[in-house]
């Protein structure tokens, strides 16, 4: 395994963390006499597995249902001082409920601390309210770190590349020690967060980078053969890990076996400069090839944000699923991620474009180089993936 500092944390940190938002045996919070006896030894053997691997960064929160409760019958039997723990609590307007929450984390992981407490799910600006106003969620995170029981204090973020700059970018209360961010070959938006983060000397934690990274445990056969001789799985991460500014990928595996394929990359750790080039060039063409080379660099140039738009419809991110779809067959992601518009909250935010046609948006992309096509472009994105309303994983079962 390699390790890098997690920025001023000080901790050496695997570049693979084990996430733990699939192993748990539920969604929903409920007792340990209702796990089933399988579910939780399948959760103590993947741990285990991380271990064994040199991954000791072991990530969970209170919103994965009954992860850290299963956590809490395996933890107590662990060396903690040789393991680097993290949970996430969402912000709430009243700190002092954030302050609850905190607590029983700690209690169903049976712990005294954390490592890492990251506020959970900074996704727009109510939430960054609720976490850096005077006396928010974060200067209570902050006493609980003076009183021992976390280490480090984070946040986490799904939401737009400006929400999160903002957050990396706050001073008070000490800002934040790291970051949980979106980040992958397919999705670069947040690079400029990175790079503050790198200049604030913060941790950089990549989220998912199998599942929103493209759903890469199961490519499509046009991406796997331009990313020979890597598996797309196996090329992202290396991708991701080629930017010294990030210091983990987080893997969230569902059982031991989980783990295999991403750490095949570290195989390619002394190769990287070798294997990139001619992988990003081969994807730079196939898009080029699919959708055009101004298409493929612009698409995004001069549309409103989501919210300031006719209909709430998200322009900007159907227009990317579109280029995915049709430059490297990312259908099944694609199709993944728009049938979340709708239902994705502040996740995925925004509308789909099947409310076109009950909107005027001609004046809202007027500024885009591409206003005149882009209302046929929304309309091949719809018939090409709209199939039915999804759910958010956590909203599953």
């Amino acid at each position: 395994m390699q390790y890098r500092r997690f920025g001023r944390t000080e901790l050496e940190i695997p570049v693979f963390s084990c996430g733990g938002m699939r192993f748990q045996h539920k969604w929903q919070d409920l007792p340990l006499d209702e796990v089933p006896a399988d579910q939780q030894a399948n959760l103590e053997a993947t741990v285990r597995r991380a271990l064994e691997l040199g991954i000791h960064h072991i990530e969970t929160a209170r919103g994965y249902g009954s992860s850290e409760r299963q956590l809490g019958r395996l933890l107590p039997t662990l060396p903690r001082e040789q393991l680097i723990l993290q949970t996430k609590i969402q912000p709430t307007r009243d700190p002092a409920e954030f302050v609850q929450h905190f607590h029983e984390s700690l209690e169903r992981m049976g712990v005294e601390y954390v490592d890492l407490l990251a506020i959970h799910g900074i996704n727009n600006e109510r939430e960054l309210g609720y976490a850096v106003r005077r006396d928010g969620c974060l200067a209570a995170a902050r006493r609980l770190q003076r009183q021992g029981q976390a280490r480090h204090i984070g946040f986490s973020s799904h939401g737009m590349p400006d929400v999160v700059y903002d957050a990396v970018q706050w001073e008070s209360d000490g800002g934040f020690d790291y970051v949980n961010l979106h980040w992958y070959y397919i999705y670069q938006q947040n690079w400029r967060s990175i790079q503050a983060a790198s200049r604030r000397d913060m941790g950089v934690f990549i989220i998912s980078p199998a599942d929103k990274g493209g759903m890469l445990y199961q490519p499509p056969a046009k991406l796997v053969e331009l990313c020979r001789p890597l598996h797309p799985l196996v090329f992202n991460c290396l991708w991701c890990l080629s930017h010294p500014e990030v210091h983990t990928l987080s893997i969230g595996a569902a059982r031991p076996t989980d783990f295999d394929l991403q750490r095949e990359c570290l195989e390619y750790w002394e190769q990287a400069e070798r294997l990139l080039p001619p992988i990003e060039l081969r994807l730079r063409e196939a898009m080029v090839s699919a959708v055009g080379a101004e298409v493929a660099d612009r698409f995004a140039e001069g549309l409103p944000h989501w919210e300031d738009t006719p209909g709430m419809i998200n322009i900007p991110a159907i227009l990317w699923l579109r280029n995915l779809a049709l430059g490297w067959e990312l259908r099944d992601y694609a199709r993944m991620r728009y049938n979340l518009l709708g239902n994705g909250g502040t996740w995925f935010a925004g509308l789909h474009a099947g409310y076109l046609n009950d909107y005027e948006i001609a004046g809202s992309i007027a500024k885009s180089p591409f206003a005149e096509q882009i209302p046929g472009w929304l309309a091949e994105a719809h018939e090409l993936l709209y199939q039915a309303p999804k759910k958010r994983l956590s909203q599953s079962d």
